[in-house]
């Protein structure tokens, strides 16, 4: 029992002793200032990590399963997205997907920018996405920080597919598409840094197309090239090949470029039983305020289907699309990342509308044709474009039809016409300056060369001009401030400088007597003004306008 009593006096005793050193103030001070050492140097600059490691991805905010029948719901509902290929852009990094992104997934992607250690990131709202084609899906990042990697892994509700390639936009193929003419099928493919020729067509025998399939690779000889385009022999092994292959392009000593341009054995050009008569292609970015009146005023000149390749837009293009859809507009949207690359759209749309069309005219949403001969002598003009290029349809010889432009001011407006452009813009410049076309798709030439405002036909195919009296495109270039300046922002096609660059500032491409800066002249609301012309706002309100409330049919938030 003493014992007993002994050994617990003995334990307390020690305890006694132990509790105040532990407590102590020198120990708290000590053990206080290892902390703050250790926190300094874990969230200090001084610990150097190389850029190369550091890592974004792009995530969805995980949900929580709680069962086995509940991941699985989860994975249908939620397949992982893998990041198939990456380009970057000057201004964005673009991620190409391999899988369709659900519509209740797309608004919450976010890009993850990913450090040298697991722990660190930085998240980033995503700039958009959308469906490139039948198969894949892309997604828009910002530029990845200083000292951040452009390498980019995708994590889908917590379900993560990493890949590591990033291309850069110089030096990239980047679409294609199959031709299937009577010579046989070819494939056209769209390539950068590989000619930088503007306008003029290159020796194809110093390039080679690079078919890359799960089992085989395969090279046939280039048949045209031109600017961006490279055209091909399709290998008979892949005409009725169902799966997916990877189209490249070499020089004659240079290897394959990078490439995410992918056909699919369901690719095909749409063959219908009658062709239309009269097509129209645009390429065209954040222009969905302008399209209704566009497509209305021109389907009522004839023209029964519409390929437009949006290129990046943010402003509601796609359900405008929609709705002109539902009430019997025929119009297609393309989607079309890529950046400066007019010409090359253009001749993609020359390849895709050649089986469904006999003639398509390439102009911009701010052109409108315009029949001057018919308002004076009282003629219909309903119908009037689709006429015109009608009778030259048996003629073999005429692939093109040229019509001049008329460029057109803000006619002192400061504001928006809420009828449209055709209404609010009447004043314009007394000389025309340049043209637009329409062509016959099976008469171009293989390289399918253009300049945006026409393509070179094949030898001995010519073309027609028409002169101002029978026909003109009504340019609304110089509208009011607030639209134009959008267009300091980037230009579409490829051998136009952006007007933030400080060259060619003379070109016709620019606006005279704008520097590289978006700041609105004085007197811009009387620029661009010599000849007053209302031909076509008097056309068009006497045509379209609401005999009680003088309403447009594209007005149609005034009516809502």
């Amino acid at each position: 029992m003493e014992y007993e009593n002994g050994k617990k006096r003995k334990v307390r005793n020690r305890q006694q002793q132990l509790k105040p050193q532990f407590l102590s103030p020198r120990y708290l001070t000590i053990s206080l200032c290892s902390f703050f050492v250790l926190l300094f140097f874990l969230s200090s600059n001084r610990i150097s990590v190389r850029s190369d490691s550091l890592r974004p991805s792009l995530r969805l905010p995980a949900l929580s399963v709680s069962s086995s029948m509940d991941r699985s719901l989860h994975a249908r509902l939620f397949p992982p997205l893998r990041v198939e290929d990456r380009v970057q852009f000057p201004d964005h990094l673009l991620l190409i997907l391999s899988t369709k992104i659900e519509k209740g997934v797309k608004k919450d992607l976010v890009c993850v920018y990913h450090g040298g250690r697991k722990e660190e990131t930085l998240a980033l709202p995503s700039i958009s996405s959308d469906e490139l084609d039948e198969f894949r899906s892309i997604v828009r990042c910002p530029n990845a920080p200083l000292n951040y990697s452009s390498s980019v892994n995708i994590q889908s509700r917590g379900d993560t597919r990493e890949s590591e390639k990033v291309h850069d936009w110089s030096k990239v193929v980047y679409d294609a598409v199959v031709d299937a003419d009577g010579d046989g099928d070819t494939v056209v493919v769209f390539v950068k840094g590989l000619t930088r020729r503007p306008h003029k067509e290159s020796d194809p025998s110093n390039y080679k197309c690079h078919f890359e399939t799960r089992v085989e690779v395969l090279l046939t000889q280039a048949l045209a090239a031109a600017q961006e385009v490279v055209r091909c022999v399709l290998p008979e092994s892949l005409k009725l090949n169902p799966e997916p292959f990877r189209v490249s392009v070499r020089g004659r000593s240079t290897p394959a470029l990078p490439s995410v341009a992918r056909i699919y054995g369901s690719d095909s050009i749409v063959k219908v039983k009658k062709k239309h008569e009269l097509c129209v292609c645009t390429m065209l970015w954040n222009q969905a305020p302008f399209l209704r009146e566009w497509i209305m005023y021109h389907s009522w000149l004839g023209v029964e289907r519409w390929f437009i390749y949006d290129n990046n837009s943010d402003d509601g293009l796609q359900e405008e699309i929609k709705l002109l859809n539902s009430e019997s507009y025929n119009v297609s949207r393309h989607v079309w990342p890529w950046i400066k690359t007019q010409e090359a759209g253009f001749s993609h749309c020359a390849v895709r509308a050649k089986s469904e069309c006999n003639w398509v005219g390439f102009f911009d949403v701010d052109e409108f044709y315009y029949f001057p001969t018919h308002r004076s002598q009282g003629l219909p003009s309903k119908n009037a474009l689709s006429s015109l290029v009608s009778n030259y349809t048996s003629w073999g010889l005429v692939g093109e039809i040229r019509t001049e432009c008329h460029s057109y001011g803000p006619s002192g407006l400061t504001s928006v016409p809420s009828q449209g452009v055709t209404v609010g813009y009447t004043c314009r410049q007394a000389n025309p300056e340049r043209h637009k076309s329409i062509i016959r798709p099976e008469l171009l030439t293989s390289s399918l060369l253009n300049e945006v405002h026409h393509f070179q036909m094949r030898e001995g195919v010519g073309h027609v001009s028409l002169v101002e009296s029978v026909a003109v495109v009504n340019h609304y270039k110089y509208q009011v401030w607030e639209t134009f300046k959008a267009k300091f922002e980037r230009r579409v096609a490829t051998y136009v400088v952006d007007w933030r660059e400080n060259q060619n500032q003379g070109s016709k491409d620019r606006a005279p007597g704008l520097g590289t800066e978006a700041v609105e002249p004085v007197d811009w609301k009387r620029r661009f003004c010599e000849v007053w012309d209302t031909g076509l706002k008097d056309l068009v309100l006497s045509s379209f306008a609401d005999q009680v409330t003088g309403y447009l049919p594209w007005q149609r938030q005034l009516q809502e």
